[in-house]
C-alpha cells in the first residue's frame, strides 16, 4: 500500500449538521468551494481531485434519545466517511474532508488510524478546536454527537460508533494534542484530566505563546508519522471567524493562526485534513469560508518569504514549560 502523497489532494464533501446543536454546518463543504479552495490548492502546485458529495441521511431534527441526538444517522454518515476517507489514503492521496460538523471526526480519523495500523506507521493528531469534544452520554448537557467524537475515538460511546474502522479504541490518548481549547462542560473537564489528554488550552498558549505551543504539540514526529489535521473553525476568535455555530470568545488571531497552519506545514508530515464546523447560515459574506481557504493555503506551504523548513526536536526544540495538560480540576 502507498504512502500519501502531499501533492496529490482528493477533497471529499460530507454536507451533513446531524451531529451539531445548530443547523446550517451542511453547507459547509459548498461555501469551501465558493471560496476557492480548489483553485487555491491547484495555485501551489497540487494535483487535486474533488470528488463530490457524499450522500447520507437528512437531519430527522429530533430529541436525544439515551443521551444521544440522532445517532443512527451519525453512525451512517460516519462509515460513509471512513470508507472514502481510507479509500483516498489507500490510493496514495491525501483526503481533505469538507464538513459537516466535527461528529465526522470520527469517521476521518478512524480510517486514518486503519491506514496507519496497514502500513505499519504512527499517528497524530492535531485537534484545532474551542472544544475538548470528549463527552459521553451520560456527561453531555445536550446529547449533540459533535461534543464527543474524541471521546468516541477513545473507546467511549456507543458500539456501533466506536467500532468504526475494526479496532477499538480507534487511538489512544497519547496520540492527539488538542490546541486552542477554551470551553469545557464540567464533567468533561474531570474526564479529560482523567484519560490524560494532551490538551494547550488559551490560557497555556497565552503564557507560552504559540510558537513554544507548536513545537510542544509538533515534537516527536518523524519519517514513519502520519500526521492529521482536524480544524474545527470555531478554533478562531469569532471576531474573525463568525461562520460557526458556536463561538467562544478569546481564540487565536489571524497571525497565531497563520503561524500553527505555517509550523504544521513546515514539518512537511501533514497526510489528512478535516475542515469543520464551517457554518455559511451564520457567516457574513463568507467571510469565514474565505479565511479558512487562506489558513489550508498556509498548511500546504504558503509563506510571505522562502524559508528554510525547520522541524521540532524530540524534546520540542529543548523546552522547559509548564505541563500541557492545562485543564485543571
Amino acid at each position: 500500500m502507498s504512502l500519501p502523497s502531499r501533492r496529490h489532494v482528493a477533497l471529499i464533501g460530507a454536507p451533513t449538521d446531524v451531529g451539531a446543536a445548530d443547523r446550517g454546518s451542511s453547507m459547509g463543504p459548498e461555501a469551501l468551494r465558493v471560496a476557492g479552495l480548489y483553485q487555491a490548492l491547484t495555485n501551489r502546485g497540487l494535483k487535486v481531485i474533488d470528488r463530490g458529495n457524499l450522500a447520507g441521511p437528512g437531519n430527522p431534527w429530533l430529541s436525544p434519545v439515551d443521551g444521544y441526538r440522532h445517532l443512527r444517522e451519525v453512525i451512517d454518515w460516519n462509515r460513509r466517511v471512513h470508507e472514502a476517507v481510507h479509500a483516498e489514503l489507500a490510493a496514495a492521496r491525501l483526503p481533505i474532508l469538507l464538513g459537516g460538523d466535527h461528529c465526522l471526526g470520527i469517521g476521518t480519523i478512524s480510517a486514518a488510524a486503519r491506514y496507519c495500523r496497514e502500513t505499519n506507521r504512527k499517528l497524530r493528531v492535531l485537534w484545532l478546536d474551542a472544544h475538548a469534544d470528549f463527552n459521553t452520554s451520560e456527561l453531555s448537557p445536550s446529547g449533540n454527537i459533535h461534543g464527543m467524537p474524541v471521546a468516541c475515538l477513545c473507546g467511549f460511546g456507543p458500539p456501533e460508533l466506536i467500532g468504526i474502522g475494526g479496532v477499538v479504541p480507534a487511538i489512544e490518548p497519547a496520540w492527539i494534542r488538542q490546541i486552542g481549547i477554551r470551553s469545557v462542560d464540567a464533567g468533561e473537564k474531570r474526564f479529560v484530566h482523567e484519560q490524560g489528554l494532551e490538551v494547550f488550552d488559551m490560557r497555556f498558549i497565552d503564557e507560552v505563546g504559540v510558537r513554544e505551543t507548536m513545537n510542544m504539540a509538533l515534537a516527536d514526529l518523524d519519517d514513519d508519522t502520519h500526521l492529521h489535521v482536524s480544524f474545527d473553525v470555531d478554533f478562531l476568535d469569532p471576531e474573525i471567524a463568525p461562520g460557526v455555530g458556536t463561538t467562544v470568545p478569546g481564540g487565536p488571531s489571524y497571525r497565531e493562526a497563520q503561524l500553527c497552519m505555517e509550523m504544521i506545514a513546515d514539518t512537511g508530515r501533514l497526510a489528512s485534513l478535516d475542515i469543520m464546523e464551517l457554518n455559511p447560515a451564520l457567516d457574513v459574506r463568507n467571510r469565514t469560508a474565505t479565511l479558512a481557504v487562506d489558513l489550508v493555503e498556509s498548511l500546504f506551504g504558503k509563506s510571505t518569504l522562502m524559508r528554510p523548513h525547520t522541524r521540532p526536536d524530540a524534546h520540542g526544540d529543548s523546552i522547559t514549560q509548564p505541563s500541557a495538560r492545562s485543564i485543571r480540576r
